[in-house]
């Protein structure tokens, strides 16, 4: 009796929880300006747009991606054959179980009349779509754990995803195979629905459920005679048959009824049957109430993305849809790692060993900060790294199977995590190039306070720059320091390093824009003043185009040199708390 009041709560927390996603849809804020469009603006945004789509040709386009995006997925068919065919299983097993199975006493009579899950085809389709499930559940692990599919990252929701869809299928499978076998599951049938008063009959019957069936009843072990068997299987047919099909066709579970035998006497009296439907049960519905709230919440978010991606592209959107779209889009993202596969800051990744330079890792963490998570102070610098180290390629965009525009979504929490009143070099750098290009989008007596703090940090952290022998550290960079350390011997300040730069000769007063030109750099740090060198906005302006190094008669590794500068920079403002 207590499985339908904890059946009701879960649903009502499903409930909840949807509504609840539906509302942050509406209320989440992604990047600046986000919070100046108000909740009714965008419900009412979203409304119109609805209503317009399916009074429209565009109306068209939606079904196409209902049919090739979401039932066949061809996204995920054009980047990879077995990811295909994991997502297939899973989606078409889970979709048609709970359509069938699940929900079958609701559904199916509605369509093919009534519903009896111990008949053909049920009996059957049940085992073959949990099956495919299974096999769908398989891939994904061996896709992360054993094959280990490059860029792809598993977190704890990727786990619990696995974890609850694994005792969902496993306990529903050995449940039936038990069940096929226990001898008190069969008496119980036999009492409640069988019209047999005859103890021979009765016999009988269990001969033949024995024989064919599965059945494992202590005290009967085949050979059956002829007669006994044909006397039990007209008992089966005059009892059984019209609301029972033969077990086999439950395939999986007739497989573990056969594969347990030795132990089904056992099982049967510890009452096996009965913890694992309370296993598969309850499993069940805490899956269903914290749906909403886990990562398995892409099933419902992901499809509607897809539609929405498709229906927007290449038309004129309004500003509040545009922010309610990207609002639902962290929540559609499945941590497949595909953008990250094809990501071309991957490589910085490498080298930094930053996780959140990939795309699917800022994902989760854009998630967590968005809904005002408290996310920790490296965190955030590395969040704030990663996104600021996008190329801005859109490739990520092109090939999400999700319909993410995830190139738009950087774009616009770019500014708001520079503006975080920390310190970012690489805002100092031509990695900022994006960002000077909308700077007319933002706000204009913000867009240089980021800079500020960022020239400030880097110069007030070389005052520690040169060791005991007067030589500049580089944090361990052997490479690095062997150029600076032999270079400034054949430097004799003939400026054709300043006369060369596309730099300098874009400003009619350089030095008054750059701070200091090349080659007083190059002299400034054979003097050995780096905290000069440093503050210079010279070494972060430079476009390393290598003419200075190639034009330089005494063969200084000038670039390399501005280089180790820019490099060391970087890594003592990271470490400072």
């Amino acid at each position: 009796m207590i499985l339908k009041p904890l059946f009701y709560a879960s649903l009502f927390l499903f409930g909840i929880g949807f509504i609840y996603k539906l509302h942050t849809w509406f209320s989440r804020h992604v990047g600046l300006g986000a919070g100046d469009i108000g909740y009714g603006n965008r419900v009412f945004g979203a409304a119109k747009g609805v209503f317009r789509i399916f009074f429209s040709s565009r109306i068209v386009v939606l079904i196409n991606s209902f049919f090739l995006d979401i039932l066949v997925q061809r996204r995920i068919f054009q980047q990879s054959r077995l990811r295909w065919v994991m997502h297939m299983l899973m989606f078409w097993g889970f979709t048609l179980l709970l359509l069938m199975h699940a929900l079958g006493k609701f559904i199916i009579p509605l369509l093919f009349g009534e519903y009896l899950p111990t008949l053909n085809p049920y009996l059957f389709l049940r085992d073959f779509f949990g099956l495919a499930m299974l096999a769908g559940l398989t891939i994904a692990v061996c896709r992360r754990y054993i094959l280990k599919t490059p860029r792809l990252k598993s977190n704890g929701m990727d786990l619990y995803a696995i974890v609850i869809l694994a005792v969902l299928m496993s306990s529903g499978m050995l449940l039936a195979g038990f069940k096929i076998a226990s001898d008190s599951e069969f008496q119980g049938m036999v009492e409640d629905y069988a019209d047999i008063n005859d103890e021979t009959e009765v016999e009988a019957l269990t001969s033949f459920w024995v024989q064919e069936f599965g059945l494992v009843s202590p005290g009967m072990k085949g050979p059956f005679e002829a007669d006994r068997l044909a006397a039990g299987r007209e008992s089966h047919e005059e009892n059984c048959a019209d609301c029972h099909a033969d077990t086999k066709w439950a395939f999986t579970g007739y497989a573990i009824a056969r594969a347990a035998r030795p132990i089904a006497p056992a099982l049967d009296r510890a009452g096996a049957v009965g913890i694992l439907w309370y296993l598969h049960i309850l499993s069940c519905f805490a899956g269903l109430a914290y749906l909403p709230f886990s990562k398995m919440f892409h099933i419902v978010a992901t499809p509607i993305s897809l539609l929405i991606d498709a229906v927007m592209a290449g038309t004129g959107t309004s500003p509040e849809n545009v922010v309610t779209r990207q609002a639902l889009e962290l929540d559609a993202c499945t941590h497949c790692g595909t953008c990250s596969r094809y990501c071309s800051a991957m490589m910085a990744y490498d080298a930094a060993g930053n996780e959140l330079i990939l795309p699917s890792e800022k994902m989760v963490y854009l998630k967590r900060w968005t809904c005002g998570k408290d996310i920790s102070h490296n965190a955030l610098r590395a969040i704030r790294e990663g996104i600021y180290l996008c190329t801005n390629c859109d490739r990520c965009t092109v090939v999400c199977p999700s319909g993410i525009r995830l190139k738009e979504l950087w774009v616009r929490v770019r500014e708001d995590l520079v503006q975080q009143k920390d310190p970012e070099p690489l805002v100092l750098s031509p990695l900022s190039f994006l960002r000077g290009l909308c700077r007319e989008s933002d706000p204009a007596d913000t867009y240089s306070e980021p800079i500020i703090i960022a020239r400030k940090a880097v110069a007030g952290n070389f005052d520690a720059l040169a060791d005991k022998t007067g030589v500049l550290s580089l944090g361990g960079d052997r490479a690095d320091r062997a150029v600076i350390d032999s270079t400034f011997f054949h430097c004799f300040g003939c400026q054709t390093c300043t006369t060369v730069c596309p730099v300098v000769g874009s400003f009619e007063d350089p030095q008054d824009h750059l701070g200091m030109l090349p080659h007083q750099l190059m002299c400034a740090l054979g003097l050995g003043q780096w905290e000069m060198a440093a503050g210079a906005r010279m070494i972060w302006d430079c476009v390393t185009c290598y003419q200075c190094q190639e034009h330089c008669p005494q063969n200084v590794q000038v670039t390399e040199v501005l280089y180790g500068l820019k490099n060391t920079a970087v890594r003592r403002v990271k470490k400072c708390p």
